[in-house]
């Protein structure tokens, strides 16, 4: 059994930024898959972007997001810094704002995750 907090923080501006994001979300899906594990999928900082996009049919990890998307949850901060809150609240997706309006990277330490930066 495994611990993991995956961490999208990488932005959409470029093809780096967007291997980052593919190779989060795999890493999320291969805990996901694994009923023994427990998985958080955060997306924070810049990564908050990411969620409109992905919500778009047209996008091609569309089908990757949504099989995880009932693990995402975005920092609500960031997600009102980058401008993306009103679309992230058409979502549905979850907010977290634990620690001044962001996650709480400690809390998960102590509750045992392992946190995973992307």
């Amino acid at each position: 059994m495994a611990n993991a907090a995956i961490v999208i923080l990488a932005g959409t501006e470029s093809h780096s930024d967007l291997g980052r994001l593919v190779n989060g979300l795999e890493a999320a899906k291969e805990f996901d898959e694994n009923a023994d594990d427990e998985l958080e999928l955060i997306f924070d900082g810049a990564g908050t972007q990411w969620i409109p996009e992905l919500e778009d049919e047209g996008h091609d990890y569309h089908e990757l997001y949504r099989s995880l998307s009932e693990e995402a949850a975005v920092c609500d901060y960031c997600a009102n810094a980058f401008g993306v809150d009103d679309a992230i609240a058409e979502t549905g997706v979850v907010t977290v704002d634990e620690n001044g309006g962001h996650p709480s990277v400690r809390s998960l330490v102590d509750e045992g995750y392992e946190i995973i930066t992307f």
